[in-house]
């Protein structure tokens, strides 16, 4: 049997599959415990943006600096990155409860979590369509608000099925080469299983790179071989901020039919890579970005 107490939970998969597979009374008693977390806090910015979208946010004593929108919730202490958290700094604000996404971190930082008095709870993800539904709809079990999260969910997958129909007829695909970093000169870039691969394909385009999954540095050779159309990147500042001119005399890039066309895409990154209620506007306009009038309304 499926124990829900108020110390270390976690969702291993989609909550509302997992309560729907459990007995009721077992199913009762988890989601009696999740509406009682009335002082939450939201780590990874998709969760964040869902507990709004939710109208949930009363909830929240604090977030990660992932969370980024909507602008009320910069009003909220910041606990740290959700990849480098403090448990004293999680704690330090007595919530309720941890609503994490898959992927916070460091593990040392997360077992001290999960070990404290409070429920900590991970959503998974999955970076597609269906990934976006599912982390609504655990939140909202985890909510007691299955019934605003249902409502959530169909008008997400209607827009997501709109978004990704409009490149439905696009014969001749973009290859995209998402570029994260050129630190020292060094191009890292996006494989399979990562945010931003999903969004490439969500907008109809090709991942230039493949044979690896995650974020790799990439050896010039590998870069002119993939041959890109479009670079992509996060628009954003700081040590991981390429200039145009930079990017476009990288002797891996400029050969490449993105460098010779000077062709580059940068986007708000919590926008772009967050997976959440506002995925599909950012399929849409990087579809019209890609392909300009050739996408279909």
């Amino acid at each position: 049997m499926l124990v829900f107490s108020r110390f270390a939970v976690r969702a291993t998969v989609g909550l509302s599959m997992m309560l729907a597979a459990v007995a009721p009374s077992v199913a009762d008693e988890a989601v009696a415990t999740f509406k009682d977390i009335s002082k939450i806090v939201a780590i990874g910015g998709s969760i964040t943006e869902i507990v709004y979208a939710l109208g949930e946010q009363d909830r929240l004593v604090a977030r990660d600096s992932t969370s980024l929108f909507p602008e009320a919730a910069l009003k909220l202490p910041d606990v740290g990155y959700m990849r480098q958290l403090s448990p004293e700094g999680v704690l330090s604000v007595n919530p309720g409860g941890i609503l994490a996404l898959e992927g916070s971190g460091p593990q040392e930082a997360i077992d001290v979590l999960k070990k404290a008095s409070v429920p900590y709870i991970e959503v998974p993800e999955t970076f597609d369509h269906e990934g976006i539904l599912e982390k609504i709809r655990a939140v909202g079990a985890v909510l007691g608000v299955q019934e605003k999260s249902a409502a959530l969910v169909a008008e997400v997958d209607s827009k997501l099925k709109k978004a990704e129909a409009q490149t439905a007829s696009i014969k001749e695909r973009k290859r995209i080469l998402f570029v994260l970093s050129m630190q020292g000169g060094k191009i890292m870039a996006s494989g399979s299983d990562t945010a931003a691969d999903g969004i490439i394909r969500l907008a109809g385009g090709v991942n230039a790179v493949e044979g690896f999954s995650g974020y790799k540095q990439l050896a010039d050779e590998a870069v002119i071989s993939s041959r890109p159309d479009v670079i992509l990147m996060m628009d954003r500042s700081g040590d991981h901020a390429a200039a145009d001119a930079d990017l476009f005399k990288h002797p891996a890039i400029a050969p490449t039919p993105a460098g010779e066309a000077r062709k580059v895409l940068r986007m708000d990154g919590s926008y772009l890579l967050g997976f959440g209620p506002r995925t599909a506007d950012a399929i849409h306009e990087l579809a019209v970005s890609l392909y300009g009038d050739k996408i279909t309304d």
